[in-house]
């Protein structure tokens, strides 16, 4: 059987030498659970020709959206930003969002992009809003981990296996209002939204941990694997 071919957007132009990067986490978990990796630099004009080429998308992680894509604020603590990036990944998100058939799975700024994309917001630094009582990374800009409250009876919580996860945290973002058809459905225990599924697509499912970087941890092996058999079944 042909392994589905996942897309998977990549890093914004940075260094020295401009380049387009991912972390290999990404790769090797789709490898692990059975695709094919095809990484999508930004600045294509046309998502849903990209779209047509692959059977699933994965929104990655990475450095902040620019607050002009949801008219927030500036913010000392927002980097990273690249509005190659933004625009390439918001019109991708919205044109994959218009194929039911295409599952989408999005982690960390992935998350961010799919509810700016359905027109939410965010809060661009959440110590200012909800302090230090969980820390979602550590300084400078480090990974860390806590746990996560899973609402059952959702898909994510079928996928996990789940209702309570040990999560790699890397993120000083969040979720703020809701984008449409947006359903919350994970937390962390100070409030910050930790995972949503799109009411109105049959597998969107956005996290902001970072699951690429826990794979042999039996819930986010799943997560990637399920990923991956809806892709198989996506029919492109």
């Amino acid at each position: 059987m042909t392994p589905p071919v996942i897309g998977i957007s990549s890093y914004g132009r940075d260094g020295e030498l401009p380049s387009f990067s991912l972390p290999c986490g990404y790769v090797d978990a789709v490898r692990a659970a059975g695709g094919l990796p095809l990484v999508l630099p930004p600045g294509e004009a046309d998502a849903s020709r990209i779209l047509d080429l692959v059977d699933g998308i994965i929104l990655a992680g990475g450095g902040d959206v620019g607050p002009d894509a949801y008219g927030g604020g500036s913010h000392e603590a927002i980097y990273m930003v690249s509005g190659e990036r933004d625009d390439f990944e918001l019109a991708l998100a919205r044109a994959a969002l218009e194929r039911p058939h295409l599952p989408i799975f999005c982690i960390c700024r992935g998350i961010q992009v799919l509810n700016i994309a359905l027109g939410g917001t965010l809060y661009p630094h959440i110590p200012d809003e909800f302090g230090n009582t969980i820390e979602h990374r550590l300084p400078p800009r480090r990974p860390t981990r806590h746990p996560v409250r899973v609402e059952a009876d959702t898909l994510l919580a079928r996928v996990l296996g789940a209702t309570e996860v040990d999560t790699c945290s890397w993120h000083h973002q969040a979720v703020r209002d809701l984008g449409t058809d947006l359903r919350p459905v994970a937390w962390a225990a100070d409030g910050v939204v930790e995972a949503v599924e799109a009411a109105e697509h049959p597998w969107c499912i956005g996290v902001q941990w970072h699951p690429e970087m826990q794979i042999g941890e039996l819930a986010h092996d799943r997560l990637f694997g399920a990923f991956v058999e809806a892709t198989s079944r996506s029919g492109r």
